[in-house]
């Protein structure tokens, strides 16, 4: 599937659609996602700002999903864990921004080559119209390479 059209079928995706969260931009490579939330009347808090739910769900599966696509089928990849810190309140439109570098798949790849599990943790922030960052979260994942046995012969 193309990343575009996987672009439009997140962002039709109920939680997402519900949660006024939209994927702007997908790489041809898929090594990077850019996702913005505006702020509007069903996403606000009691404060009038951004709802702590919307800001972690807009980084919920972006890793998982860009990881998925560059591995392969030989990978079980999922979220272990996430922490968020909430650094000032959002006030308007926020985005978050993903990037898998050769780096990070060079490192998944030794962690895991033994058939291990790996459980790297990456950090995302949340950046407001004026760079200023909103609130950072921790996802660790859980990888793991799939077992082939015809891969010794």
């Amino acid at each position: 599937m193309k990343p575009s059209v996987f672009r439009r079928m997140l962002n039709f995706y109920g939680p997402y659609l519900g949660a006024g969260i939209k994927v702007e931009e997908i790489a041809k490579d898929w090594r990077y996602i850019r996702v913005s939330l505006k702020l509007t009347w069903y996403n606000r808090n009691a404060m009038n700002t951004q709802f702590g739910g919307s800001l972690y769900s807009m980084t919920d599966p972006h890793y998982v999903l860009l990881l998925m696509k560059i591995l392969g089928k030989d990978y079980t990849i999922w979220d272990k864990s996430a922490a968020i810190d909430f650094i000032k309140p959002g006030k308007g439109k926020v985005t978050a921004e993903f990037e898998i570098t050769d780096a990070m798949i060079e490192d998944i790849k030794s962690n895991t080559e033994n058939g291990d599990k790996y459980l790297p943790t990456y950090c995302i922030e949340v950046k407001d119209q004026e760079g200023q960052t909103i609130c950072k979260v921790q996802k660790t994942l859980y990888i793991k390479k799939k077992y082939n046995p015809q891969a010794r012969f």
